[in-house]
């Protein structure tokens, strides 16, 4: 016999996503003017419904090519945000997820969505549930890049180690000693020097690095841990 839910209630579900970049310097998030009401206007994550043809990770991803241009990219489920009264149009319950951006790539933001990149330290107020769900997202960052090579997908190909010491100082949001951090990097051995430099920097110039993800996965077949 097939079960009747007539009797149940139906409700919405939607996905919100926290799109983290780096500029060099600074953690951002890409945010949206929200062009309809309730709170037209406002400052808000970039979301959209789930269809009924998709998955919430295929809803997603859809969401943040609509906005970017990019396929591919670091993408987590985060949590899942159910509050009754969490929006006062309907009961619309929230898959959130956080996207990993590296914004040097050629990113096309579509133009319809009054987008901008904001420091997450300057990030203004948002509507709804989306301030919890920027700082459930930022925890998590926090977690999975002190234990993982994560962060890597927020920088270029090729960055020096001032880059990466800039990274995870924006993301830990503290100050990691110069000469500890480096030691502590290259005891990983899972970078590469490309023997080429930045000269932008100083005179004698910065070494490039690239990150070696098949040198970091056959260490961790082997039981090497990542830590900073």
């Amino acid at each position: 016999m097939t079960e009747d839910y007539s009797q149940y209630p139906k409700h919405f579900v939607a996905v919100d996503c926290i799109i983290f970049g780096f500029d060099g310097e600074n953690l951002k998030i890409l945010l949206v003017k929200r062009n309809f009401e309730p709170q037209m206007g406002k400052w808000s994550l970039m979301g959209g419904f789930m269809g009924s043809e998709e998955t919430s990770d295929e809803a997603a991803n859809r969401v943040l090519y609509t906005l970017t241009g990019l396929e591919n990219i670091y993408l987590e489920q985060l949590k899942c945000y159910t509050e009754i009264q969490r929006e006062p149009t309907a009961r619309i319950m929230s898959i959130s997820y956080y996207a990993l951006i590296n914004i040097e790539k050629d990113i096309q933001i579509n133009e319809q969505y009054s987008a901008e990149w904001v420091d997450l330290q300057k990030a203004p107020d948002l509507i709804f549930d989306h301030n919890d769900m920027v700082k459930d997202a930022v925890a998590r960052l926090r977690r999975r890049a002190s234990t993982g090579p994560i962060g890597f997908e927020l920088l270029p190909e090729n960055f020096t180690m001032k880059d990466l010491q800039n990274l995870y100082e924006a993301i830990f949001d503290e100050k990691f000693d110069k000469r500890n951090f480096t030691s502590k990097i290259n005891s990983m051995d899972i970078l590469v020097n490309t023997n080429k430099k930045d000269m932008t920097s100083s005179r004698k110039g910065s070494f490039l690095y690239r990150f070696d993800e098949k040198k970091y996965n056959k260490k961790i077949s082997r039981g090497f841990m990542f830590k900073i």
